[in-house]
């Protein structure tokens, strides 16, 4: 788990092709490797991948070929910087919102234009994720914890401050760069509520109860 507030940019340092699969490697001196143990979770510009042959210069990890179908690693080249967070542990602060590093999908930048010192981003997104995507809630874009600005039928809008536009790979975007995806988590959860609703009828107290999102209203009867 983590939570979309990134802690250094990093570097592809090499790619090395396995049976299909890839190894990259990542360079970063300035993310301490003593915040991510061998074969534990490292957010690599939102994908979930497994930290390897870490040093004090950076980490490796295996990319499967669905991970590269499926993400925008497959337009990674040797010298792309990617954002990195290492996984939440127990009792750090949630600055963003909890991002699981499991990609929804991609999205395209279609445009960015200032907007006062902020840069303001247009992505378009395949239709399937666009139900999940609301004006003010969160969204994960390249594993930045974002607020959503507008949202419509083809695509949605986001600020970034000088900040993030300095600390992430999120100011460097052109138009026509493809960035992963990842919804709100409570967004997936609505969805697959109301998947359940739509075959029962309606959301009710008695529907709430029967799948477990309500108590029961006898709980503590004699």
């Amino acid at each position: 788990m983590f939570t979309g507030i990134i802690l250094a940019k990093g570097r592809v340092a090499a790619l090395d092709p396995k049976g299909g699969d890839v190894v990259i490697r990542i360079e970063c001196p300035e993310l301490d490797p003593e915040r991510f143990a061998e074969g534990e979770s490292i957010a690599v510009s939102g994908v979930c991948l497994t930290a390897l042959n870490i040093d004090a210069q950076g980490f490796s990890a295996d990319v499967s070929r669905e991970t590269l179908n499926v993400t925008a690693l497959g337009d990674w080249r040797v010298g792309s910087h990617v954002n990195l967070e290492p996984s939440l542990a127990i009792g750090d602060r949630l600055g963003g919102h909890l991002v699981t590093g499991h990609t929804d999908g991609v999205a395209v930048l279609e445009s960015r234009h200032d907007d006062a010192r902020s840069i303001r981003l247009r992505f378009t997104a395949d239709e399937s994720l666009l139900p999940f995507i609301a004006k003010k809630g969160s969204v994960a874009v390249s594993g930045v914890s974002l607020t959503v600005n507008e949202a419509d039928n083809s695509g949605f809008e986001v600020n970034i401050i000088p900040h993030t536009a300095e600390e992430t790979t999120l100011g460097d975007l052109q138009a026509g760069d493809r960035v992963n995806i990842e919804v709100d988590l409570l967004a997936r959860y609505a969805q697959r509520l109301l998947g359940f609703a739509g075959a029962n009828g309606s959301i009710d107290e008695d529907f709430l109860r029967q799948h477990g999102f309500a108590a029961s209203s006898d709980r503590g009867a004699a």
